[in-house]
């Protein structure tokens, strides 16, 4: 686990605030928060993962391993420093480092996860917090929500998915709310409950620049996004139910996405912009993509 930076004469509740936090999904990556492969095995968690089990594949924990290492391979060829999440054997979708936290300009927020073979990653979260003296923005305490669900569209406007299966809209009002005392705008919005959380519909790869299922994404939803002055890279139904949608942006026009996810990949290359495609089959299968795997701690302020 990768110590925080040392104190300076500012104060240690400054200099963190200075150290970490992003108030994009896009602005240049340098520290970013994985989960444990070690634990992983396949859950009926989500439709996606339910299709998994149901259609007879095996899991394999090795290759899940080592595709994971691959995924570290190509944070660390980014120059990305990469912190882990401590290991709990209880906890096997602990690698889903997306979910359990929410990062803010002001710190992190800890979630609360909806399924109880989730519901204890929270522990784990605050211990990497307080280890690495990262501020805890708040803690949801009205109900669950989930990382995934949350997106920063650009700074000072955030996207809440509300799906009701893992996503209550209390916990998106309170979390909602403490972004509108700090002055942000924030959409709630309403997913069918199949796609999980939002972030399968919906990321945000470059400054305008999105990724969308236009297919299942409300029309209200991608209206918003175009008033906003985004582009966006359509992505089949079928793709998205594959994690298709589901990239992080490294920022500087790069990009980590999957293998699986041939059609993204090749409009974002089209465009110019840096892939890099591990194969995360195992994970993908499992219901969680690249976006899924990682949480960013701290990211370059980016252009408002």
């Amino acid at each position: 686990m990768t110590p925080g930076t040392p104190r300076t004469p500012g104060g240690e509740a400054e200099d963190a605030a200075v150290r970490w936090g992003a108030d994009s999904e896009y602005g240049v990556l340098h520290d970013v928060l994985l989960g444990p492969a070690e634990n992983f095995r396949w859950l009926p968690t989500s439709a996606i993962s339910k299709a998994t089990l149901e259609s007879g594949a095996k899991f394999d924990g090795e290759l899940a391993r080592a595709q994971h290492r691959e995924l570290v391979s190509a944070y660390e060829g980014a120059g990305v420093t990469i912190h882990s999440l401590e290991p709990d054997p209880e906890l096997p979708y602990q690698v889903f480092a997306r979910d359990s936290s929410v990062m803010t300009p002001g710190g992190a927020v800890v979630t609360q996860l909806a399924q109880q073979w989730r519901r204890g990653e929270y522990a784990p979260v605050i211990r990497f917090c307080q280890e690495n003296e990262i501020p805890i923005r708040g803690m949801i305490t009205a109900g669950s929500i989930e990382g995934g669900d949350v997106t920063i569209v650009e700074p000072g406007v955030m996207l809440i998915g509300n799906g009701e299966e893992r996503t209550q809209i209390q916990a998106a009002r309170q979390l909602a709310s403490w972004m509108e005392a700090d002055g942000w705008e924030v959409r709630i919005e309403a997913i069918p409950g199949q796609f999980v959380h939002i972030d399968v519909l919906v990321s945000i790869l470059a400054p305008k620049l999105a990724a969308v299922c236009v297919e299942a994404a409300s029309g209200g939803l991608v209206a918003w996004l175009r008033g906003k002055g985004f582009e966006i890279l359509e992505v089949s139904l079928e793709d998205a139910f594959g994690l298709g949608v589901n990239a992080i942006s490294l920022g500087a026009e790069r990009v980590i996405s999957t293998a699986g996810s041939a059609r993204l990949n090749e409009q974002l290359r089209s465009l110019g912009i840096e892939v890099l495609d591990p194969d995360l089959s195992m994970f993908t299968a499992g219901g969680g993509g690249a976006h899924c795997l990682a949480q960013a701690l701290r990211r370059e302020p980016a252009a408002a």
